[in-house]
């Protein structure tokens, strides 16, 4: 049987402020055998959102697909062309997750929104997901201290998948599994501010059974 296909939900390309990490994901792609990946413009994260997504979505490569931030407001831009998630950063840039401009953004767009959990709280992403039921949430970074936290929100939440890449508990993903089933869980590894060989790692290693490792591995049911 060929491996299964790898996909990383969650990367970023581009400078990162004080460290001296590589700007180009690719040769670390290729060298953990990630076949593709999601990517954040880490000038959207850092700086400015608006040159990050320009820069992002001049990219023109198969294996890189884009994943603007989204800065919900009345006089903001939306992306400008079709893109399956875009990245909510409430914390960072300032604004409320579930405040009228970034319902009625998310609403009119109608893709998936990442977001890291240390950007937003249960009680947010709850509200978010009572407001819009259709809306579909990755979780990014979730960790492996707050689990039950985390069931919680997966068992009130049926449209919220997971990033595994710092689930990094002992039998932390095959428990998610159990409980919600693999298509609820997403590989990503937050690569190259975040190690990327730990959660590759964890995805070769998980005590699940070969369908399941390769759905989480090709981006759950959700990519």
């Amino acid at each position: 049987m060929p491996p299964p296909r790898v996909v990383d939900a969650h990367r970023l390309i581009g400078p990162v402020p004080f460290d001296d990490l590589p700007r180009d994901p690719r040769p670390d792609m290729e060298r953990l055998g990630i076949d593709r990946a999601y990517v954040t413009h880490t000038l959207s994260l850092y700086s400015d959102a608006h040159a990050g997504n320009e820069a992002l979505l001049a990219l023109d490569d198969p294996r890189l697909v884009p994943v603007p931030v989204l800065l919900p407001g009345p006089f903001e831009p939306v992306p400008d062309q079709d893109v399956p998630m875009v990245r909510l950063c409430p914390a960072r840039h300032r604004f409320e997750l579930t405040g009228p401009s970034a319902l009625r953004r998310l609403a009119e767009l109608d893709v998936t929104a990442a977001i890291d959990f240390e950007e937003t709280s249960p009680a947010q992403l709850l509200t978010l997901a009572r407001e819009l039921p259709r809306q579909r949430i990755l979780l990014l970074n979730p960790g492996y201290r707050r689990l039950r936290a985390i069931a919680e929100l997966m068992a009130a939440i049926p449209n919220l998948w997971l990033e595994i890449g710092t689930v990094n508990t002992q039998r932390g993903v095959e428990w998610l599994a159990g409980h919600f089933g693999a298509g609820r869980l997403v590989f990503g590894t937050g690569a190259p501010v975040m190690d990327d060989c730990g959660p590759r790692f964890l995805l070769d290693h998980l005590d699940l059974p070969e369908a399941d490792i390769a759905l989480i591995a090709s981006g759950g049911g959700l990519l």
